[in-house]
């Protein structure tokens, strides 16, 4: 480390000294989800930690308001647990409270839950082409390799495929160190990636670093420009319901642009989002979330990190692609499965070559090993393109074992069928209003600079 970074620590440091995070965790004044309200010196990417924190712990955020006026971040946030309730747990709210509050450090990620510890392990990077069967491919070349998958998260969108995975060593279970051996297993698996009739060339990444898999999976497919070239003839096909309804316009009084964004609602949306902005490298100074039913509504009152709004039609386009590109690389299209069952030596090689035998394509896959459990999560689809026959899936759940692999949903398409559209809110933005109102003094939120 230089001394000009360990100057910044120090720095940094004193900042927090003497302007400790606090965190107030409320379960009373509001009868359908617990509040939690930060107030910290505000510095860039710190919204993100934040929101990456509760996600992380599997919370839901139902509302949220976000100002960061006058150098002082303050936010408040509505979270429920994953089946709709307060969060009673005593473990998880301490966790909030040493993560976010004194005790926290926001200039690093590594803190989260959700970071992979990867010092018995190696983390393998992986984009290229998508296509059918290519998981498959992937964890046989691992497998004849001789190194197994311990955790692994695939995304597909517009073509493209992106991977973490950590994987360990057969014979010793710990990381693959030798580096003859890790560049024999890049270039296999670089080989596997490039597929044909592609211009984008396929990446592979092998480090003993910490990686926070989200995070990572949204900034390569942000590096592989998947938000690029977005067929129009696939619109057609999905229900048009699903798009992403994505806006910016300036306001050129302020000097802000106002980023909002309707969608279906879904686990880990407010992550998304402004996991793109950060990475796209816009300041959030305002912003209000909510939801209503299925829908999610989002306003950001944003600048360019160098002080600017957006200022081209370009760039605002640019910004609305990979918004909506960050919002569906998570959609989950498909059949889902879920595979619980003893982890042994070439158990995912086998499951996902099973798949491709009866022309089934995994669109998303969410693969963990806890305590010699394998439990993965595998959105699959017609290779053809066609629904998913019945008859096949009966007949992979023999193959593989019926208490083993359970289907957990209908095909998407058909839920749809079965939903009547939803109608738009006339209200669907709680900040249209923000500085006409000052609804943020209103709050108590932020000092009146007027």
């Amino acid at each position: 480390m230089s001394f000009s970074q360990d100057m910044d620590d120090e720095y940094e440091k004193l900042i927090r000294r003497m302007n400790p995070p606090r965190v107030v965790i409320d379960n009373d004044s509001c009868k359908e989800a617990t509040v939690i309200r930060v107030d910290s010196a505000n510095e860039y990417g710190i919204l993100l930690e934040v929101v990456q924190i509760l996600t992380d712990l599997d919370l839901t955020i139902t509302k949220a308001y976000i100002s960061s006026d006058g150098g002082w971040f303050m936010d408040v946030f509505n979270v429920t647990d994953q089946d709709g309730n307060k969060v009673t747990d005593e473990v998880v709210l301490d966790y909030i409270q040493k993560s976010l509050g004194p005790e926290a450090c926001f200039s690093t990620s590594l803190r989260s839950v959700g970071v992979i510890p990867s010092t018995d392990s190696t983390v393998i990077e992986l984009t290229g082409c998508d296509r059918p069967g290519l998981l498959s491919e992937l964890t046989a070349v691992l497998t004849h390799l001789k190194c197994s998958v311990l955790n692994a998260e695939v995304w597909t969108h517009n073509t493209r495929a992106a991977a973490v995975m950590e994987v360990t060593d057969d014979l010793t279970g710990s990381a693959v160190s030798d580096p003859e051996r890790l560049s024999r297993i890049k270039s296999l698996l670089r080989n596997v990636l490039k597929g044909s009739n592609t211009p984008k060339e396929a990446k592979t990444v092998v480090s003993l670093g910490e990686v926070h898999t989200d995070r990572r999976l949204h900034q390569m497919m942000f590096e592989d420009r998947d938000y690029e070239n977005l067929d129009d003839e696939s619109s057609n096909v999905q229900d048009e319901r699903q798009r992403p309804d994505v806006c910016v316009d300036n306001w050129l009084d302020k000097d802000y642009s106002v980023v909002t964004v309707r969608c279906k609602d879904r686990p880990k949306l407010l992550f998304d989002t402004v996991c793109t902005l950060t990475d796209m490298q816009y300041v959030v100074f305002h912003g209000s979330v909510d939801t209503e039913g299925t829908e999610a509504y989002q306003e950001y009152y944003v600048r360019h990190i160098d002080g600017s709004p957006v200022k081209s039609e370009a760039e605002k386009q640019r910004v609305i692609q990979c918004l909506e590109a960050a919002i569906k690389r998570r959609v989950s299209e498909g059949l889902k499965l879920e595979l619980c069952t003893t982890d042994r030596v070439g158990l995912l090689s086998n499951v996902t070559r099973i798949f491709r035998e009866n022309s089934l394509t995994v669109t998303r896959a969410e693969v963990k090993t806890k305590g010699g459990k394998a439990v993965n999560t595998f959105y699959v689809s017609d290779a053809s393109g066609y629904s998913i026959d019945a008859k096949t899936i009966d007949s992979i759940r023999q193959t593989i074992g019926k208490t083993i692999l359970k289907v957990k949903n209908k095909p998407k398409e058909q839920q749809q069928r079965e939903k009547p559209p939803s109608q738009e809110s006339p209200t669907r933005f709680l900040f249209g209003g923000l500085f006409k109102s000052k609804s943020f003094v209103n709050f108590g939120l932020v000092r009146s600079y007027s």
